[in-house]
């Protein structure tokens, strides 16, 4: 989680080194660029251009449906030696675009467990719980409705969460939601995707691969061995993350598991000492006005190096990425599998079919309820507790974002219907349990905020 931009300590370059473009009272940077970039500051930036992405796809598939379907459907090929890679565009999208920002996700979650509000495992208990209960409450209830001679190949549609889509509807909430519950729900939706990519191997996944799997553990090894004996160069470590991503890929285990893993493996602890730096650094500063041109820069050089393995890796990459995984990877994806086809005819279907109804149940009322119950359960059961800053009107106002299905909700059901009826009736019912659960987190939570207000005056 970025600290916010007022809280960021700043180093402001000297005033003769002339002022930069960007902060000019020129036209163009001060009418446009100015305000797009304090826009992209904040969070709810992100969420915006992906709630734009995801409007748009679903105007382009309904204006346009075939351009649509035709575009995300071309094929991508790629043959380097024995390796054979096709696919088409939405899968590159979802499969190696998608890793990047679960990588992003692993380093937030990695940070708040070892730095931040979730290193008590007691706290990180509690979300890791509430996404077994949704994903139980949400099977239940879609069985519920199906077992009387419904669809029960479709059970495991409602348990998945769109991470994407979840974390940027919390975004939306802005000040209104505790800074804590971001880390809460991706918790959950980090559990909630293992789990649900557990499910789909097990119950509709291919069969698994022992040998690129066995690869992908002896380039995870690898990766551990590089950081023992001390190499900072990012070259092999890019390397050995691409050889991981093709041995997850290869192996029947869905690739955006190997992005999860590297983030974890990243390390949360800088080359050198801040302190020892810092003090290192002043003292070859303190000779750059008395050296010549060609001293300067290599005092500049050798400082900026040591300055920057100060940083941890964690930190260092989670600022460096997190920008091109909020506003590129995020709205790419949007835009690539938010495109359902909707008419009046098919949306009467999916409100009043058992498939449907059972997804809707599942993802609006079964997920939220179970969440909130298994969360309650372990911190009244066990020394589990909330982590603070959290109170349970809190989690009452994320559980319902545990709804938004979305693209993964929308895979499952392909992989559990052969019939397009079943599909198109299963997505219509994702698309519209999706949206009733963004607006009842919504609701919830400014519900909450208010609550607060009036308590504190």
């Amino acid at each position: 989680m970025e600290r916010p931009e007022a809280e960021r300590p700043l180093i402001k370059p000297p005033e003769e080194s002339g002022p930069v473009w960007l902060r000019s009272g020129r036209p163009v940077p001060r009418l446009l660029l100015a305000p797009l970039e304090r826009f992209l500051r904040l969070e709810t930036g992100s969420a915006a251009l992906l709630m734009v992405a995801a409007v748009a796809a679903l105007v382009w598939s309904n204006v346009a449906g075939q351009t649509y379907e035709d575009f995300w459907s071309a094929g991508v090929v790629i043959d380097v030696g024995s390796l054979h890679f096709e696919e088409d565009l939405r899968h590159v999208v979802n499969d190696l675009l998608m890793a990047l920002f679960f990588f992003v996700v692993a380093l937030e979650v990695k940070r708040e467990m070892l730095h931040g509000s979730l290193r008590d495992r007691r706290t990180a208990a509690v979300p890791a719980a509430a996404a077994l209960g949704t994903m139980a409450g949400a099977a239940v209830a879609y069985v519920a409705v199906n077992i009387d001679g419904g669809e029960l190949r479709g059970w495991a549609i409602p348990i998945a969460t769109d991470i994407a889509f979840a974390v940027g509807v919390l975004g939306l909430a802005g000040q209104r939601a505790p800074r804590e519950l971001r880390a809460f729900l991706l918790t959950l939706a980090v559990v909630d995707d293992l789990a649900t990519i557990a499910v789909i191997g097990l119950f509709f996944g291919d069969e698994i691969a022992v040998a690129w799997l066995g690869a992908a553990l002896l380039i995870t090894i690898a990766i551990v061995v590089c950081q023992r004996i001390g190499i900072r160069t990012l070259a092999p470590y890019a390397g050995l993350a691409g050889l991981l991503w093709v041995a997850v890929y290869e192996s029947g285990i869905h690739p955006t598991i190997a992005g999860v893993l590297l983030g974890f493996l990243t390390p949360a602890v800088a080359f050198h000492p801040p302190q020892a730096t810092g003090e290192t650094v002043s003292k070859q500063m303190a000779d750059l006005a008395r050296a010549d041109a060609d001293m300067s820069e290599a005092a500049l050089w050798e400082s900026s190096r040591l300055t920057r393995e100060a940083v941890p890796p964690l930190a260092r990459m989670e600022r460096q990425l997190h920008p091109w995984s909020a506003y590129l990877v995020l709205p790419v994806f949007a835009l690539a599998n938010a495109g359902v086809p909707v008419s009046l005819a098919d949306l009467g279907d999916a409100l009043t079919g058992q498939v449907g109804l059972g997804i809707m149940l599942g993802l609006v009322v079964g997920a939220p309820i179970g969440g909130f119950l298994f969360a309650w359960a372990l911190v009244r059961l066990s020394p589990a507790r909330l982590q603070q800053g959290l109170d349970w009107p809190a989690v009452a106002g994320v559980a319902p974002l545990k709804g938004i299905g979305f693209t993964v909700a929308i895979f499952i059901s392909v992989l559990a219907f052969d019939e397009t009826e079943l599909q198109e009736e299963a997505k219509l019912a994702i698309l519209i349990a999706s949206l009733l659960a963004g607006v009842i987190g919504l609701i919830f939570l400014f519900a909450r905020h208010r609550l607060v207000q009036q308590r504190n005056t």
